[in-house]
């Protein structure tokens, strides 16, 4: 098969011979082609959706084949199975559903090659915990977290944790000689405990500037703390509704393109019509415009877009070019987790898709090949 399509690092038409899943040559194309083409996304933080959770104590093999099918429509070739906080129990199930489901099917072990624990070791305070709910979030425990890792046959490979929990930074260190990312995130800590959570090896900040008190201190505070540690990845929701477009163009100056993740962080509501629903045990809401609510409130509860929708975002927000919003979203994440980095050259994985895009408009998933 031979596909015809823009380059998105260059621009320049591409003719591009995929045999036996993989790329067999690339030459200039003497079309002018109708799609671009790039490397998959890859996100580091998807929690479900179409009403799905992967921390649902009832999660089925054939739920986690409906998520994986929904994100390919809109360009996510792989993603980390995001669990959140919850009972032992529930996240042993989760793991251990996602280790039967991969078992099984080659094509999910691929797209589906680490998990991320979104908690339960955060912090207790209202703002920092956003929507984790507060009787399951606990201290790190390692052989409670040694478990899980059982369940998921080794496929746990970042975990979030607030650096101020009891034993937090023994935690970390452990991770880290495990080879696990540890990120810092939905924590109230002091400068002081970020620091110690970096020098013990955490590497990334989950959701930068989310997760956080709604009124906090001028300086010193733990976003700010964060921010300037240039030891710290960050991963940013530009879904337009997370953060203002102001903050993630900050976040993304300061860190650089080096360091600077996009994710949707896709909640089960993700991918379902406006209305209201009742998740976490709470009652919710997506709104007209896709943002998710606490029913009657504006407060937020999780996002209902998927990065296909932060990747144009983040070419609005932070002024960058689309090479550099796609590497956010596919070739980063993929670094930061040890992962192979799936690249337009000859002998790679033909894990790639096609879209439409212009300039300062939307990102429009065409078609996604592998």
């Amino acid at each position: 098969m031979v596909v015809h399509a823009f380059r998105y690092d260059t621009g320049q038409p591409v003719a591009i011979t995929i045999e036996a899943g993989r790329i067999a040559a690339l030459s200039p194309s003497t079309e002018r082609p109708a799609s671009w083409i790039a490397p998959a996304f890859f996100d580091p933080q998807i929690n479900g959706c179409l009403g799905i959770a992967f921390n649902s104590p009832e999660l089925r093999p054939d739920q986690v084949r409906t998520v994986v099918n929904e994100c390919k429509k809109h360009g996510i070739g792989g993603l980390c199975p995001t669990l959140l906080t919850g009972s032992f129990e529930a996240l042993q199930h989760g793991f251990s559903t996602l280790r039967l489901t991969v078992d099984a099917d080659d094509e999910l072990s691929r797209r589906l090659p680490g998990y991320h624990l979104e908690g339960p070791y955060l912090s207790h305070e209202d703002g920092p915990r956003g929507a984790h709910p507060n009787e399951h979030v606990r201290d790190p425990n390692w052989d409670e977290f040694r478990r899980w890792q059982d369940a998921a046959d080794g496929r746990i490979r970042m975990v979030t944790v607030a650096p101020e929990r009891a034993g937090a930074i023994a935690f970390i260190e452990k991770l880290t000689r495990a080879n696990i990312v540890a990120a810092i995130g939905h924590t109230a800590a002091t400068g002081e405990q970020i620091g110690a959570a970096v020098e013990a090896g955490a590497k990334t900040s989950t959701h930068l500037g989310n997760g956080a008190h709604a009124v906090l201190p001028r300086h010193p505070n733990y976003i700010w703390d964060q921010l300037a540690d240039d030891r710290l990845w960050a991963s940013v929701i530009s879904d337009g509704f997370h953060l203002p477009p102001a903050v993630v163009k900050s976040i993304v100056r300061a860190k650089g393109i080096e360091r600077t993740l996009i994710t949707c962080d896709a909640s089960s509501l993700a991918g379902l019509p406006p209305g209201k629903y009742r998740e976490w045990g709470a009652d919710l809401e997506v709104l007209e415009n896709g943002k998710v609510v606490l029913a009657g409130t504006p407060y937020l509860a999780g996002s209902s877009h998927f990065t296909d929708r932060c990747v144009a975002n983040m070419i609005r927000f932070a002024d960058v070019n689309l090479k550099d919003a796609v590497d956010m979203a596919s070739l980063r994440p993929q670094q930061l987790l040890g992962l192979p980095m799936t690249k337009l050259e000859v002998g790679q994985p033909a894990d790639l898709m096609l879209f439409d895009w212009r300039p300062g408009g939307e990102l429009i998933v065409k078609n996604l090949m592998a």
